[in-house]
């Protein structure tokens, strides 16, 4: 089942009745709207005028659906999610922590290889060249560099943006860099949701390890996931439309994330279900019974 996404961005009033979300606005004479809280996987909270009762978050909590809240240039920073996300959590803890070293090189090995042969097929797609990306994919851990993923990503925004003059890829920097930041931020809600859906804890990284990040592994496994927040933005840019703040439409259109179609094992599947399965993998290779990650592959032409 894919799980909705609700935008909250005025004032509002948000609590519970009979299993549903009930939203109330202020300014708004009409009946109050409801939503079955079953059917949500992520909130996001933009406005600071926002009213949330606690037992909508109990709810929501219990339901495992991710709520995200904004700072004050309107990108998601917070996210609220169960202290208990899986029947057999303290097993899943306690495999996790002992992963050894080989392992992990390992999962990360195969974390840069499908993030950078997913950047290659997306610039195959805009009909751009991707030879030297291509070429990255065989060399990750074999060459004397050992920094293919960096070499990479300069090399994919300087092809992917290559009509947009002075561009380059920076959090702070000029559009559409502010809607990789927000693609980026859904997705990493995404991946952390996954994470503890899957028993996992999400400060625990597989490469990552800041530790003033607490959630280094949900940024190790949405690494192969950009490429998809890429496109998108792409094609935003491509339609022409003002970019330069990030307008409700916008983030209207970003906010489909977690439901756009990617392809894993030959099938579509919805992005958020993807994650899961490349959670769940995750796991499988911390437990033993696996040694490979599963992550979607971005297709060279439109399906």
């Amino acid at each position: 089942m894919i799980k909705r996404t609700l935008f909250f961005g005025n004032p509002a009033y948000l609590s519970t009745k009979n299993e549903q979300l009930v939203v109330n606005y202020p300014d708004d004479d009409k009946d109050e709207r409801t939503t079955p809280i079953e059917d949500l996987g992520y909130i996001v909270l933009e406005d600071p005028q926002i009213t949330i009762t606690t037992s909508l978050l109990r709810k929501l909590i219990d339901n495992k659906t991710a709520v995200i809240t904004c700072n004050s240039q309107h990108l998601p920073t917070g996210l609220l999610q169960p202290l208990q996300g899986h029947s057999e959590q303290t097993v899943r803890y306690r495999h996790q922590l002992d992963a050894s070293v080989p392992l992990k090189k390992n999962l990360w090995k195969q974390t840069v290889i499908a993030k950078i042969d997913n950047q290659a097929n997306h610039l195959l797609r805009r009909g751009k060249n991707a030879l030297r990306l291509k070429r990255y994919v065989g060399e990750v851990g074999n060459s004397i560099h050992d920094n293919e993923e960096a070499l990479a990503a300069a090399y994919y925004f300087q092809r992917l943006f290559d009509d947009l003059e002075n561009f380059s890829r920076n959090q702070k920097g000029i559009p559409p860099n502010n809607l990789l930041n927000y693609g980026y931020a859904i997705l990493r809600a995404v991946a952390a949701r996954a994470l503890v859906s899957s028993g996992l804890l999400p400060s625990l990284g597989i490469f990552h390890h800041n530790k003033y990040n607490a959630f280094t592994l949900a940024d190790d496994v949405m690494e192969p996931y950009r490429p998809f927040v890429d496109m998108v933005v792409y094609d935003i840019v491509i339609s022409g439309v003002e970019i330069e703040e990030l307008t409700k439409d916008l983030k209207s259109q970003l906010l489909m994330i977690p439901a756009m179609d990617v392809v894993m094992d030959g099938k579509n599947s919805p992005l958020m279900n993807a994650m899961s399965r490349t959670t769940n993998s995750l796991w499988e290779c911390y437990e033993g019974s696996s040694r490979k990650i599963l992550y979607p592959k971005f297709q060279k032409t439109v399906m």
